[in-house]
Formats: C-alpha cells, sequence, structure tokens
C-alpha cells in the first residue's frame, strides 16, 4: 500500500469500496448530474475519517488553506480545475484579486497563498494580494522561509468594485473565512464576481446547516448505491444560546449528548461494533481547531474545569462561543508512522486536485487532530485519485482507497453546494 501507512483494512470499509468500485460509472454519470442541477463551491477542502466500520467528513472548509501540502504531481490537476472554474464564472477574466487572512505571520499559511497564487497564475490569470488589515496602507513585502516573499497591498474601494492601485479584478478570491464579521469593504460588489460568496464566511455560515444539507445528500448516494447511509453520515445535533463561562445551556448539552450517544449505541450493536462510542463538541461557526473537545459521557458536561471552559469558549479571532454542534465521532483507524492520522481532501470546482493527511502523535483516534503537534503528510496522495484499479483487492490499492475519499469529499463538497443554496440571502423565490 502507501509506505508507513497503516489503514483500516478490514471490516465494511472494504465491503463499501468495492461497492464503490463497482458502482463507479453510475457514481460518475450521478454527480455529473447533481452538477447540472447544483453550483460546487469554488474551492473546498474536507477532513474525512475512516473508522474500518464508518467513513464520513467531519469538516468542510470552504476557505480552506493548506494548498502548500499538495504534492508537485498535483499542481496540474489544480490548474486545469482552477481553469474550468475561472471560465464557468468569468471567462473573459484576466485579472484576480486575491484577499488572504490577516495573519501574515504564519509562513506556513503564506506558503498556501503563495501556492495559490502559482496555481491562478498558470491558470492564465494576473494575480495579486490585497488585504484586510487596516495597518497596511503601503505595498508590503512580506518574507518566506524559502527566500522569496509575498507583496500584500491595501485595497482600494470605489463605487461597487474593490481593487488594488492600478488594478482592477474581475474576480475577487476569499482566503480569508471572515470569523470576525463581514467588512464593509466587501459589501455591496454587485459588479464583480466574489468568490466564495460572502454567507460561506463563519460570521453566517453554520456546521450544523451544512451536516443537515449533507444527510440529504447521503441519503441520496446510499440509496444509489443499495447501503445504510449511517455508514457515511455522521449524526449530529445543536445547541443554541451556550456559555461555557456561567454555564449557560448546559442542560441543552447534556441532554442532546445523552440522546446523540443512544442513538449511535443503537447502531453499533446493529452493525455489531464493539466500540466505546463518544461524541465531539465544537463551535458551530468556524474553529480552527478551537473550541473543540471530546465527550464519552454526558455528565463530563456538567463538571467542566475552568481550562476547558475557557478553551471551549472562544475561538478564532476572540469569537465568543454561543452555538456549538454536537457531533458523531468517527474515531480514525489510520496512523502514519506510529501517529493516528486523517485524510484531507482538497477540491476545485467540482474536481478533486490532491489531498494529504494530517497526522499528529500526541492525539488518540477520537480526538481532534487539528491541534497543535500537527504534521501534513502528503505522501497518500502522490498517486491520482482519478484512476483507481477496480480489479485490485479492497484496501491493497492506494489509488482505490484515495478514489474512495474523493467520492466522499465530493459527497460533503456537494452538501456545501446545496448548503449554500438554502442560506443565500439574495437567492430568487419562485413560491
Amino acid at each position: 500500500m502507501v509506505p508507513h501507512l497503516i489503514t483500516a483494512l478490514t471490516g465494511p470499509i472494504n465491503e463499501l469500496e468495492q461497492r464503490i468500485l463497482e458502482s463507479l460509472p453510475a457514481i460518475e454519470r450521478w454527480f455529473r448530474l447533481e452538477w447540472m442541477e447544483h453550483t460546487p463551491p469554488f474551492y473546498t477542502s474536507v477532513d474525512v475519517r475512516n473508522a474500518g466500520f464508518k467513513l464520513a467528513p467531519v469538516d468542510t472548509n470552504l476557505f480552506p488553506g493548506g494548498f502548500n501540502n499538495l504534492t508537485e504531481e498535483m499542481l496540474p490537476l489544480a490548474v486545469q480545475a482552477a481553469m474550468a472554474a475561472i471560465e464557468k464564472i468569468c471567462p473573459e477574466a484576466k485579472n484576480l484579486l486575491l484577499i488572504p487572512e490577516k495573519h501574515t505571520r504564519n509562513t506556513f499559511y503564506l506558503t498556501n497563498v503563495q501556492r495559490l497564487m502559482q496555481i491562478f497564475t498558470q491558470a492564465g490569470l494576473n494575480v495579486r494580494l490585497g488585504t484586510l488589515d487596516e495597518t497596511i496602507t503601503a505595498p508590503t513585502e512580506i518574507a518566506l522561509p524559502d527566500g522569496s516573499s509575498l507583496k500584500v497591498e491595501p485595497l482600494l474601494r470605489t463605487r461597487g468594485r474593490l481593487g488594488l492601485k492600478d488594478f482592477d479584478p474581475c474576480t475577487i478570491l476569499l482566503n480569508n473565512d471572515l470569523s470576525a464579521g463581514i467588512p464593509k469593504v466587501l459589501e455591496n460588489l454587485h459588479e464583480q464576481y466574489l468568490l466564495p460568496p460572502l454567507h460561506a464566511g463563519w460570521a453566517v455560515r453554520r456546521k450544523t446547516n451544512h451536516f443537515q444539507a449533507y444527510e440529504e445528500v447521503a441519503k441520496k448516494f446510499a440509496k444509489l448505491l443499495g447501503m445504510g447511509p449511517w455508514l457515511i453520515n455522521p449524526r449530529f445535533a445543536r445547541c443554541g444560546e451556550v456559555n461555557f463561562s456561567d454555564g449557560t445551556g448546559a442542560e441543552c448539552l447534556m441532554s442532546n449528548a445523552e440522546a446523540l450517544l443512544a442513538k449511535i449505541r443503537r447502531k453499533y450493536k446493529e452493525y455489531g461494533i464493539n466500540e466505546k462510542p463518544f461524541i465531539i463538541v465544537k463551535a458551530d461557526a468556524g474553529t480552527y481547531g478551537m473550541g473543540i473537545m471530546t465527550v464519552r459521557d454526558p455528565k463530563d458536561l456538567a463538571e467542566l474545569n475552568r481550562k476547558t471552559r475557557n478553551k471551549m469558549s472562544v475561538i478564532k479571532d476572540g469569537q465568543e462561543v454561543s452555538e456549538v454542534i454536537l457531533q458523531e465521532g468517527v474515531p480514525t483507524f489510520e496512523r502514519v508512522n506510529d501517529a493516528v492520522a486523517e485524510p484531507v481532501v482538497y477540491m476545485i470546482d467540482r474536481y478533486v486536485v490532491g489531498g494529504f493527511y494530517r497526522v499528529n502523535a500526541e492525539r488518540g483516534i477520537d480526538e481532534n487532530l487539528n491541534a497543535p503537534g500537527a504534521a501534513f503528510v502528503p505522501l497518500a496522495f502522490a498517486e491520482s485519485t482519478q484512476l483507481p484499479k477496480p480489479g485490485a483487492k479492497p484496501g491493497a490499492s492506494a489509488p482505490n482507497r484515495f478514489y474512495m475519499y474523493g467520492v466522499i469529499g465530493r459527497l460533503a463538497m456537494l452538501a456545501a453546494s446545496y448548503e449554500l443554496e438554502a442560506t443565500d440571502p439574495d437567492a430568487e423565490s419562485y413560491d
């Protein structure tokens, strides 16, 4: 298989892999028909967990960082997918304004921005960087670890358009997830394409809406393959009006945790799974790996220590947590070099363009891996996910396994498309 990768090679997932490979023409046709009805998000990354008995997305990001973790071999795919995406949205485009996150000291993140600029430049666009950071008032060079640099420039707003000095873009690409709210400068840009749209940002978006849409997608897909949707769908519940600091909403958390754990136990019994179920409690808006905890017993929620309360209260950009999602925990039985690992699938438009493993030696199989100590191993996707080997035994062929991950990634991306349509404030109503 893949060097140093130990994966869950037994159990129903092998059956699922077999079924997916046998149904490949039907699956690809089904996706084609879905994309005729729905528009894929501009780019997406999906965290997938493989438990051996269950394979499911646990997070879908519409402003993915981490393009720097894809292998060089994947770049041509990414460039082609970027061309397709741009052609569809604005075929006459020549200028692209890329707006990154403000944290200009994170060199890993900046290397991702550099990779995105490379992809879109090779797709035939002039790409420049504009920043939402109001302290930057003149073009500023930021040094990168490899000796190169990035130039970020202050944004220039004129009536219905946004650009830079002497740079008027047709398309604006956000690589900033708007956790801190929607800046005025991005509102009412009716003359340009803003991608992803503002309601995809965490100021508005909620994970529960996404997983509700995913539930619908999983049911349709499971019907196509003649299997139970639970094998690919993590159950969830929601609690609004939660305040970890003063204990508000503790009853809601405990009762929902209890009900969710009971549902999972029933499913484990049905499928003959001898694992101890757990749930993940996390902020309903973007996390960046912050504000997440594992719960095995609802009583634990009543006895949170101060450290945990503080950790759960605040997420990225100092935003307070008031709404949470309780999500069925999917253990990951994959390891790279003895460290717990989960695949992350990257897509541009409707195409899988690669992925990597998020690996964390300091975390267990039932914990969030997007935390200090995480490393990224691209080796897994060194082979293409587009060319599975249908004759190969399940679990024995890397391209087959990664094709399956690509299918799950695309299901989550389709769910994001349903979600964005349902939450679009400017959607036309035909009632």
